[in-house]
């Protein structure tokens, strides 16, 4: 399961997903990409998932590039607490994807397996996502 090693603060506000994404909104590691269309939170146990579905399809071949990290802390409260006493303890970590964000990179494989495969992964995330390639400069 990803997570940081450390974090300056336990727990995080949780913030807010509006706009597109900045960053990481071009495939440029890999020839094929995975690119969120929606914001979300998506969890460690999500990406990993997503990660299992498309190297169990590539068997080994090829090569696969994680572009997101679950670095924020979700936290909850116990079951049938009364409300107040503070703030819950850390349950699990998530990443906050925007709109076009590149979430999965893949290279060294077919268009169409790369297709298959990402579309495969897809279907691990809660979010709609689309199928880049490497735009030829």
């Amino acid at each position: 399961m990803m997570m940081p090693k450390r974090t300056k603060y336990r727990k995080r506000q949780r913030g807010r997903m509006k706009g597109a994404s900045a960053r990481a909104n071009t495939v440029h590691l890999g020839g094929y990409g995975l690119q969120a269309l929606e914001p979300a939170w998506i969890s460690a146990r999500q990406i990993e998932a997503a990660r299992v579905a498309i190297t169990r399809f590539l068997k080994r071949i090829g090569k696969l590039w994680i572009r997101i990290f679950p670095d924020h802390p979700v936290t909850k409260k116990p079951a049938e607490t009364r409300m107040g006493k503070g703030k819950g303890a850390p349950e699990f970590w998530v990443a906050v994807v925007r709109p076009g964000r590149i979430l999965f990179e893949l290279e060294g494989v077919t268009q169409e397996q790369a297709k298959i495969a990402l579309d495969l992964g897809a279907r691990k995330l809660p979010i709609r996502t689309k199928f880049v390639s490497r735009e030829v400069k």
